[in-house]
């Protein structure tokens, strides 16, 4: 995990270069090699680090033996995720029934870097960041909850609401450890929508 985690380091320093620095809906799903943030740095990368043995060990002792892997963002500065706890708002979005799952802190700077809290405990387990810091957060949910793809359920209609640039309804999910026990869709978010401009080649003559 050692190496994974300074090759996460590598990667935040590149994108903390950036100028602009990207919004925060452009970090999200960084671990998605089909996803918008592919275009940003090395998706394979992030992925590779939340497929960590080390991590989804870690994991397992919080939520049991079968994993999904539907979520994970990058905040440059830590401030804006402890903001985000304290507003009650993790788990707020998770499109996840029933509601159950595991939060992955990795801040790749410290000694210590990685912290998985039951979702249930983030808001009283968080432990103390630097502000300035930046913080990897993944999500993980049992295999045996639904991921639930319906525009209009609650969690994907606030969503939509709230943080209208992000769509977790149409992310890819990756069981990293067990059995899909709930009849998961483990296909869509894999095919990257075709560009507009394919239906219109002109013919050959």
């Amino acid at each position: 995990m050692t190496q994974r985690i300074e090759e996460l380091h590598e990667a935040v320093l590149e994108l903390a270069a950036l100028r602009p620095r990207p919004r925060l809906e452009r970090l999200s799903g960084l671990h998605n090699p089909w996803g918008h943030t592919a275009a940003l740095t090395d998706a394979w990368r992030f992925l590779d680090l939340c497929e960590d043995p080390v991590i989804v060990d870690q994991v397992a002792a919080t939520i049991g033996s079968d994993i999904v892997l539907w979520d994970s963002e990058l905040h440059l500065e830590a401030a804006f995720y402890l903001r985000f706890v304290r507003e009650g708002r993790e788990g707020r979005y998770w499109p996840v029934a029933p509601l159950q799952g595991a939060v992955v802190l990795v801040a790749p700077q410290r000694s210590q870097p990685v912290v998985c809290l039951d979702l249930r405990c983030v808001a009283t387990g968080l432990p103390p960041f630097d502000p300035r810091e930046p913080l990897y957060v993944i999500r993980y949910m049992p295999a045996s909850s639904s991921f639930v793809r319906d525009a209009r359920a609650p969690a994907n209609w606030i969503a939509m609401e709230e943080q209208p640039l992000i769509n977790h309804a149409a992310r890819p999910l990756w069981l990293v450890r067990g059995e899909d026990r709930a009849g998961n869709d483990f296909v869509t978010g894999f095919s990257p929508p075709v560009p507009r401009w394919a239906g219109i080649q002109p013919k050959e003559h």
